[in-house]
């Protein structure tokens, strides 16, 4: 699933398009793209009639546009889900869900989603943290990448927890923003291995990771996140290629940019972690 750079440069790039626009209509193709908005299809289209898109904005993972009304459309990607910005008139894309045009009669916003894991809906705005933020993401924690991310505060609830440090990482109620990929490229860039315990953590280590996980994200970011195939792409339909700059992600047995051992692949909660085991060594059992 998209992480936080992927999520972000879909941001900037509606932010460019969308923003001062107002809607003149909202058309649901599929059900399920809007299954998440209980009210359902006529209210959703209904209450975005007239209304201004005033801003497009993004915690951790989770994007949403802020609405003239004070309401907000939560985007929920999912594993495939797109949210692409084309002329009107360009032929309708094969899983084409939502589609809203505006009253200026410029570029379309369509939500694309071949696997209808994603989808769109229509949430009050509340505070939270110290900013206000759709009704349904309340309990979302703020991402490294945050202004007022405060890493002494969160690495001191780290080191609180007591569990593995991947699974920590992925909590987001603890710290947003960080899947499974950039969390396996935090932890290789400061030698630990995924299993850590978090309550074992020095007050460095704690830091050093979630200071990693800011940098790797930021570093992707610059290069349009890391796209594996077609489905993740910016509102042009343009691909990241940070893959090509991964250390430890998906890069089983090749060797180790900083040690020469080949990279392994453990199974994690259903999906999969890679590490060094030279840089990264497991942790010793407790006794």
């Amino acid at each position: 699933m998209p992480e936080l750079p992927e999520v972000e440069v879909v941001r900037s790039g509606l932010e460019a398009h969308v923003v001062g626009r107002t809607v003149t209509s909202v058309e649901v193709l599929h059900p399920r793209a809007i299954r998440r908005h209980v009210p359902g299809e006529a209210d959703f289209a209904g209450r975005l009639i007239g209304a201004e898109i005033t801003a497009v904005r993004r915690r951790g993972k989770y994007l949403w546009l802020d609405l003239s009304d004070g309401t907000a459309v939560l985007a929920h990607l999912g594993m495939s889900g797109q949210l692409l910005v084309q002329p009107r008139g360009t032929a309708d894309e094969r899983h084409l869900r939502v589609r809203f045009r505006f009253a200026d009669g410029g570029p379309e916003l369509r939500f694309v989603d071949q696997r209808t894991f994603g989808g769109l809906s229509l949430w009050e705005v509340v505070e939270a943290d110290g900013s206000v933020v759709p009704s349904a993401i309340a309990h979302i924690a703020r991402d490294p990448m945050d202004p007022l991310f405060d890493v002494v505060a969160v690495s001191r609830a780290l080191r609180s927890r007591r569990t593995e440090v991947k699974r920590a990482l992925l909590d987001q109620t603890l710290v947003s923003g960080i899947g499974n990929i950039y969390a396996d490229e935090a932890l290789w860039r400061v030698g630990l291995h995924w299993s850590r315990p978090t309550d074992r953590l020095t007050a460095a280590q704690a830091r050093g990771v979630l200071t990693a996980a800011a940098d790797v994200m930021a570093e992707a970011l610059l290069v349009g996140g890391t796209s594996f195939d077609a489905l993740y792409v910016n509102v042009n339909g343009e691909s990241g290629y940070f893959v090509r700059s991964l250390d430890a992600y998906g890069r089983e047995g090749e060797p180790c940019r900083r040690c020469g051992t080949p990279i392994i692949r453990e199974p994690f909660m259903n999906r999969s972690s890679f590490s060094c085991p030279r840089c990264q060594p497991r942790p010793r059992t407790r006794r």
